[in-house]
Formats: structure tokens, C-alpha cells, sequence
């Protein structure tokens, strides 16, 4: 696996070995990107990266332009991967930071708001609710085996299914005086 494009473009990137990981795809990944680019809010953003795995979403985002990325992963073999990546691409330094701590303990918390996050939790996974009712960000990608309802805070701006995956792009929806959503 590699990354797509940018800065860091063609270097390889490790995975985990022996986890139950799926890093996404350079297919996927190319496809997002050349999304989020379009969109304008990869230059200079504050990345969040949940259930980061191998960290292969919020390096490409470093690479392409963004200003900062938080990465969140519980695993301890999984963490040491993304600080190796890191460090591999030569993307490490103070505009990084891996937190080695659980998804829903980071969002008790996360300290800062960000532009823009990637959420790719285990396929298994199934509480969209708590986890994009605590995101600390007003856009969000998010990877599932399934199609993802985000509730009424977020609008799907865009969906697209690639082999098994969905990837499915929320804005938070404006609010209008009486705190309900607008669409």
C-alpha cells in the first residue's frame, strides 16, 4: 500500500500485521480525495483521523495539503504502525499527534475542533449515533460495509460504493433558531 498523491505521493506505508484491519484502498482513497479536493477543505485543515488503523486516510490528507492530523487508534500495534508511517513518509513531527486511547474516550475530550474527519470503525461497528453526535468537526467520511443514516445533525452530501465499502460524506446540517435541523 502507498500513498495516492502529494508530498508523500508513491511512498509505502505498513500495515499491522496479524489484525483484523482493512486499510482502505488506493482505489478508495483516490476517489475520496479527488472529492474532498473538489470541495476546496483539504489545504491547510485540521484532520481528525478515528479508528485510524494503519493511519493511510490522514497521511494522505497530510500530504495533500492538510495543516495538522490527530490519529486515533486503541490498538498499541496498530498506533506504532501510524508513528511509523509517519516517519516513513516523512510526515512526523508537531502537526501529528497519535492518541493510543479508545474512540468514545477520545470524544469525552478531544480537545480542539477539527475541519474534517475520516471515521472507518470495524465493519461490525454499529453506534453511528454516539460516535457523530460527539464528532468535533462540521464534515465527515465515513467507510462501512453499509450505508450510513447520520441522523438528522448531518446531510449526506455524497455516497458511492466501492467492492465491498461505502463511503459516505455528512455535513453537519445548519440549525435554525429554535435548534431543529434545516435542510
Amino acid at each position: 500500500m502507498r500513498v495516492v498523491s502529494g508530498i508523500a505521493g508513491g511512498r509505502r506505508l505498513q500495515t499491522p500485521a496479524g489484525r483484523q484491519l482493512r486499510p482502505t484502498t488506493e482505489r478508495v482513497r483516490e476517489a475520496v480525495f479527488s472529492s474532498l479536493w473538489s470541495l476546496g477543505v483539504l489545504e491547510g485543515a485540521r484532520v481528525l483521523d478515528l479508528y485510524a488503523g494503519s493511519g493511510a486516510m490522514g497521511i494522505e490528507a497530510l500530504s495533500r495539503g492538510a495543516a495538522s492530523a490527530t490519529f486515533v487508534e486503541a490498538d498499541p500495534v496498530a498506533a506504532r504502525t501510524i508513528e511509523a508511517n509517519l516517519a516513513a513518509t516523512g510526515l512526523a513531527g508537531p502537526a501529528t499527534r497519535v492518541a493510543h486511547v479508545d474512540v468514545a474516550r477520545f470524544l469525552d475530550d478531544p480537545g480542539d475542533r477539527f475541519d474534517l474527519a475520516f471515521v472507518d470503525p470495524p465493519y461490525a461497528f454499529s453506534d453511528w449515533p454516539s460516535v457523530l453526535g460527539r464528532l468535533p468537526v462540521d464534515l465527515a467520511v465515513l467507510e462501512s460495509r453499509r450505508e450510513v443514516d447520520p441522523g438528522p445533525a448531518w446531510m449526506t452530501t455524497r455516497s458511492a460504493r466501492y467492492g465491498g465499502t461505502v463511503v459516505t460524506t455528512v455535513q453537519r446540517a445548519a440549525t435554525d433558531q429554535n435548534g431543529g435541523a434545516e435542510r
